[in-house]
């Protein structure tokens, strides 16, 4: 008796895990309208990932060599894109900043990011936050990583 138990609560277990998993993938799996329009936007992009966010459905991949993500609504519309961009590539004075207002901090990612109406922004990615730079460099906010 003993030992159905075990193999009772073995099977439940692994039905409930089985079942999260599906549950996460279709969370993740993008609308076709959306999946379309990066599709027709991002042709020839490989690594492709989706994820759901707050946001609606981020795409991550690499496109011609370089990390990019890209937001999309459930019907198609892009929000934003990002690009992995090297430090160097970042507006004057905002390497500065980090360095005088996160001492102690790594960089871990920096992006510039570019909205469905062509504004650009500039992301660091910091072992304690992100920070947000408009193109003259400025300091826009910061966020906590969700992660």
């Amino acid at each position: 008796m003993k030992r159905h138990l075990t193999l009772l609560a073995a099977v439940l277990l692994l039905t409930t895990s089985g079942f999260a998993f599906i549950i996460k993938q279709k969370q993740d799996t993008p609308p076709a309208a959306a999946k379309a329009a990066f599709t027709k936007a991002f042709p020839g992009s490989s690594k492709v990932k989706w994820e759901k966010e707050k946001e609606g459905f981020e795409a991550s991949f690499v496109q011609n060599g370089k990390k990019m993500s890209a937001v999309y609504d459930a019907q198609g519309n892009l929000k934003e894109t990002e690009a992995a961009i090297k430090a160097s590539e970042l507006p004057a004075g905002v390497m500065d900043y980090v360095k005088k207002h996160y001492k102690g901090a790594s960089i871990k990612e920096t992006a510039k990011i570019t909205d469905a109406a062509g504004n650009v922004k500039y992301e660091v990615g910091t072992s304690k936050e992100d920070l947000y730079f408009d193109t003259n460099g400025k300091f826009l906010s910061s966020s906590k990583e969700s992660d």
